[in-house]
């Protein structure tokens, strides 16, 4: 028997329900917001995630499902939708239009990574990328569409950690200062943060090694992490997103730690987590890309977007149950009733009935599951040109010359 691939699964039944569920809410949101989706290809070359996610990061080294054509092109799933929402904008000139853009995605990515709760090899997330506009207000807006989301679905016990990556002139004096305090413990860093050391000494922060971990907590460490590197202009702006915060009552805390997993974060990075999933506690994560745009061949464009996990957040929808149809007709008249359901669907009403005309008992316990109402039609109701319709929560029939 051939199975799912390992780091892959079904969506059916509830998990199906919830996927639709959060797709709804998001549209919602949404569309109150004036954000437009748009669907990208699921592959892309993969020079676009090289160039945009960042060399330096896991997604690049270790998880991207990279594989050759025959015109000998280097083609990958993708890993993530901002680089692929970004090649959109600049290909479709979407820079002419008077900013700012909005988009909202929800679709498939691939990783190639161990399989765990909440995280497969092909998963699902939604997300939203914010073209032209630097404004701290536009970076609480995506933030505040992320909070709606979440109430819609009906989970409040949330917080957003924040944080300020500085810009690209007050983040290089902080790479800088990192790499100084960090240069004598290289030995004792894990290999992953020393490849990072030289390509991006942000990362390093995002490292879960429990001896990373503990250089991370040196007096002297912790005072060159926790210091107020960023300048006075991103300062100002970071202020003005706390306070704004405060104001909407949203519940946040500033952790310096907090860099994000990929290359292109600059100033706001944040992530929105959840207290019932453990210590895979985030739910959405983002933050600001202003050079992204640039990076991969367009006009310089302030960006900032998040992605959420929707396996994940589906983990925190309580049970669903499928709505029921309007109508299930029972008979062992096929024909009749196959003309019925056509005649109650193209009324605009749902409808199913059993092709096999099995035994009247059988079709009357698979309505009682699956509709609000029987509609049984036998040889009295043929006859005299009528049907029984039965209330399948309350037991009670009437007749009814048209449905």
């Amino acid at each position: 028997m051939i199975k799912a691939e390992r780091g892959t699964k079904d969506v059916f039944d509830e998990q199906m329900l919830k996927f639709e569920k959060i797709e709804r809410a998001g549209r919602e949101v949404f569309t109150s917001a004036n954000v437009q989706k748009i669907s990208t290809p699921i592959f892309e070359v993969t020079e676009l995630f090289a160039r945009g996610v960042g060399d330096s990061t896991d997604i690049v080294n270790k998880e991207m499902y990279t594989f050759k054509i025959h015109e000998g092109n280097s083609l990958t799933l993708r890993p993530e939708n901002t680089a692929g929402v970004v090649r959109a904008y600049i290909e479709h000139g979407f820079s002419r239009i008077s900013p700012p853009q909005k988009f909202w995605y929800f679709g498939p990515m691939f990783r190639y990574e161990r399989p765990q709760a909440g995280r497969q090899r092909q998963f699902h997330q939604m997300g939203v990328e914010v073209f032209g506009s630097d404004s701290p207000y536009t970076d609480i807006e995506v933030i505040t569409l992320a909070i709606n989301i979440l109430k819609k679905l009906g989970l409040n016990d949330l917080e957003v950690e924040i944080n300020s990556l500085g810009c690209a002139k007050c983040r290089d004096n902080y790479k800088t200062a990192i790499k100084a305090v960090l240069a004598p413990y290289l030995d004792k860093l894990c290999p992953d943060c020393n490849m990072r050391y030289e390509k991006n000494p942000l990362r390093i922060l995002d490292c879960k090694c429990e001896e990373c971990q503990r250089i991370f907590a040196l007096d002297n460490v912790k005072e060159v992490i926790f210091s107020d590197f960023i300048c006075d202009e991103c300062k100002e702006q970071f202020d003005i997103i706390c306070n704004e915060l405060s104001a909407l009552g949203v519940k946040y805390n500033v952790n310096k730690l907090l860099v994000r997993g990929l290359d292109y974060y600059n100033r706001l990075v944040f992530e929105v987590k959840s207290n019932n999933l453990g210590s895979q506690n985030a739910v959405i994560g983002g933050g600001r890309y202003d050079g992204l745009v640039g990076q991969l061949g367009g006009e310089a464009t302030p960006a900032v977007g998040w992605a959420l996990g929707v396996e994940r957040l589906a983990s925190l929808i309580p049970t669903i149950e499928a709505e029921k149809l309007d109508y299930f007709v029972v008979s062992k008249y096929t024909t009749e009733a196959f003309k019925t359901v056509c005649m109650l669907r193209e009324s605009g009403k749902s409808a199913d009935f059993d092709p096999k005309s099995r035994k009247f008992n059988k079709q009357l316990e698979k309505a009682s599951k699956v509709a609000k109402y029987a509609v049984i039609i036998g040889e009295d109701e043929i006859a005299q040109g009528f049907y029984t319709v039965k209330n399948l929560e309350t037991g009670e029939q009437v007749q009814k010359k048209e449905l």
